[in-house]
């Protein structure tokens, strides 16, 4: 009923057309605009006298349109500054109507919109943000190999492409990060999402929000959100534009892509298809991948929008096992599926009042399956053997979850920029989600477990623009129908001690405290039985953390330093204990562990000249595990570093363009972790490793650009996971063709 009511006053909100930017012979209005024509929101304008005196100053909104009203006939300037911009200025007179384009500086600022669920310059958030560009994307194939170099982020895949890929945030679970895609909702309920077959096709680009999010986005967002951003379409030229590719490499590897995009007068479009084969290295160890991307989007009227976004994944993997310890399974397989629905609508009811409403259906259908069991083995490795033989079980697993999502948006804003009392700009959205599931063991006589759940919840945020003050709280009231109802706070501040370019630029100092939540999974609360029983009364994991960190200009915009300091307490981790065994084997999950991690971030950007673009990431990790429960393996016990997260990490990547070449050099460092074999051998860390990956494209004058990669240039051989090796040396190269 809610969503009833909410739907209808957004729609006769549509029926009162508002004029936003009419000209008049006292106003002068504008738009700033960043060189890829993109609007740009609270960009600082200033309003001058001829003799050089401040007489007005706004900031633009979300469309990146400013206006200034009541002028008496005079000549005026108009200045535009933003941080990571160069300053714009142009003459005016009432009446005129300004555009103006910012040029960016060596290292630039982006526009993102998961940091504060609205449209803002990345120097204006106190939140760590990381924005992966729509051209890195299109360098790689799996979306979880372009995320290595975030700060703060360990990416674990175990094995090669297409095997189970694993995102642990600044010491949280693989399941503490809310995933996105234009606001869809793409984590299984209770926050598990494995990044094996998701590739980087049609996005625009990726933002990563490090540290609890829950105020904004509910259960999961407890480590991170990241949230993808589908491409769109843009009229580059009257006619649809064409993308051909295809490349090939060693492993019997090859990849396809087509994508068409444009607009044509209110419409724009852009769909994508891709299809990735590879066998990688270990026997049954092939890996198909198929993408559909689409983006429709429609201008009902100049302030009322619509937009449509599809997508989906279909893919297998061969599941061979932990072959560094034995024989490889020969004929287990993993298959997803996932699909996903997305409707916006969109009004700028006025000038100060924006809304939007969106319905978004996701699912994710699952099977793991090994039909043949395999003979019996012994594992060993580097002298080391279990002390008896391994068994393969046959199973056939499925695993179908949905979700239907509604939310409403409404953001307002109040105040001008040069007042006293500053700018205001409040947030309130209300979301429903309908989690369904249907998951179990299709060998086994034991039901499957059909489990339905309905959340709610209520976001109210309120940001301030104080001269260079920018303040943001905002809280959640989250009610779950698995463990009722929470709230759940944000605070973040980003001030700036300086705002000037020169040998030393712009200064930002930054302070986040936030809470997070994580509901428990479907079969944690629903399981029923008989070996695993679902707990109905389970609490929350949750998380307290704080975070604070310096951004530092220098070099004349050429070079840019942040440091970030984080402290994260994670508490009612969830944990599965043995409750009987008689009549056989009976267990159940209770709110057992408690777990903290610190430590520090380093970024540095330099662009030293025209073409050269370098980026360096470090990450100092110090966690623990505080409490811990019922224990199967020494590497969990209380006092020992958390699981796959290294103490030590880093990345290196150089970019340079020269004329129609581009080469890209990425390096990444992982040191020694925490880690188990499973496997009784005893192992109980995993050595550090270094992966150097190369590549080059040249785009020649005929519109087909030659590209080449090179993986773990340096032939290294290590394993994220113990058991699994990663893949050696791999190759590919190709053309692409656009018209």
């Amino acid at each position: 009923m809610t969503a009833r009511l909410v739907s209808l006053t957004l729609l006769l909100s549509l029926l009162c057309p508002v004029s936003l930017l009419s000209e008049s012979p006292g106003t002068i209005t504008g738009t700033v605009l960043d060189p890829a024509r993109a609007p740009l929101p609270r960009v600082t304008v200033q309003l001058l006298a001829a003799g050089g005196a401040e007489l007005a100053r706004t900031r633009t909104d979300a469309q990146g349109r400013f206006r200034f009203e009541g002028l008496s006939p005079a000549s005026y300037t108009v200045v535009v500054e933003l941080v990571g911009f160069e300053r714009f200025s142009q003459s005016a007179a009432p009446g005129a109507s300004v555009e103006a384009v910012l040029a960016v500086r060596p290292v630039r600022e982006r526009v993102v919109v998961t940091a504060t669920r609205t449209e803002a310059p990345s120097a204006q958030v106190g939140a760590s943000t990381t924005v992966l560009t729509g051209e890195e994307l299109s360098r790689g194939v799996m979306l979880g190999e372009l995320l290595r170099p975030v700060p703060g982020a360990a990416v674990v895949r175990s094995g090669a492409s297409g095997a189970l890929t694993s995102l642990f945030v600044r010491g949280g679970e693989n399941d503490h990060n809310k995933v996105l895609l234009d606001g869809i909702v793409l984590n299984e309920p209770g926050g598990t999402y494995f990044f094996s077959n998701l590739t980087a096709e049609n996005l625009e680009r990726v933002e990563v929000v490090r540290g609890p999010q829950s105020a904004l986005f509910g259960s999961d967002a407890v480590a991170s959100v990241v949230q993808l951003f589908t491409r769109r379409g843009e009229a580059e030229t009257a006619r649809p534009r064409f993308s051909f590719s295809l490349e090939g490499g060693n492993h019997a590897s090859w990849l396809g892509r087509a994508a068409v995009s444009g607009e044509a007068g209110r419409f724009d479009y852009s769909l994508a298809a891709a299809r990735f084969d590879t066998d990688n290295q270990e026997p049954n160890n092939h890996f198909r991948n198929s993408t559909l991307s689409a983006s429709f989007g429609l201008a009902l009227r100049e302030a009322t929008s619509l937009r449509v976004i599809l997508r989906g994944e279909l893919g297998q993997a061969g599941t061979p096992g932990q072959t560094a310890f034995g024989r490889p399974d020969l004929d287990a397989f993993f298959h997803r599926g996932d699909t996903d629905f997305g409707v916006t609508l969109r009004d700028e009811t006025a000038g100060y009042w924006d809304q939007r409403l969106t319905y978004a259906y996701a699912q994710s259908r699952q099977v793991s399956r090994n039909l043949l069991a395999d003979p019996p083995f012994v594992p060993s490795f580097e002298g080391r053997t279990a002390p008896f033989p391994f068994f393969d079980f046959t199973s056939d697993f499925l695993n179908h979850t949905r979700r239907h999502h509604v939310s409403y948006q409404s953001d307002w804003r109040a105040g001008a920029a040069g007042s006293s009392a500053g700018q205001h700009f409040f947030t309130f959205a209300f979301e429903w989600d309908r989690e369904l599931g249907l998951l179990g063991e299709r060998l086994f006589p034991s039901p499957a477990v059909e489990a339905e759940r309905d959340n709610f919840g209520t976001v109210f945020q309120h940001q301030a623009l104080w001269g260079r003050l920018y303040l943001t709280n905002g809280v959640r009231v989250e009610d779950n129908a698995s463990f009722g109802t929470t709230v759940v706070p944000r605070s973040s501040l980003a001030y700036f001690l300086r705002t000037g370019g020169g040998a030393l630029g712009a200064t930002k100092f930054k302070f986040n405290f936030g809470l997070g939540v994580k509901e428990p999974t479907l079969v944690e609360s629903f399981s029923p039985g008989p070996f695993v029983v679902g707990n109905a009364r389970l609490a929350p994991e949750r998380t307290r953390s704080f975070d604070f960190g310096v951004e530092q200009r220098f070099w004349a915009d050429r070079a840019k330093l942040e440091v970030n300091w984080f402290d994260n307490r994670f508490r009612d981790l969830i944990g599965f204990e043995i409750t009987s065994f008689t009549p056989f084997f009976t267990g159940s999950f209770f709110n057992l562990g408690r777990t903290k991690a610190k430590g520090a971030e380093v970024v540095l950007e330099l662009a030293p000249g025209k073409g050269l673009h370098g980026r360096g990431t470090y990450t100092f990790l110090d966690s623990q595990v505080t409490e811990s429960g019922t224990v199967f393996d020494p590497v969990f016990e209380a006092g020992n570093r958390l699981l796959r997260r290294p103490k030590h990490s880093g990345a290196l990547q150089l970019f340079w363009d020269w004329k129609r070449l581009t080469v890209v050099s990425t390096a990444v460092f992982v040191g020694r972790r925490t880690d188990s074999d499973f496997s009784l051998l005893g192992l109980t860390s995993n050595p550090g490793y270094t992966k150097w990956d190369l590549g080059a494209s040249y785009r020649s004058p005929h519109r087909v650009t030659y590209f080449a990669a090179v993986e773990n240039l340096l032939n290294r051989e290590y394993m994220e996971v113990l058991g699994f090796p990663a893949l050696k040396l791999a190759v590919r190269a190709g053309a692409r063709l656009e018209f």
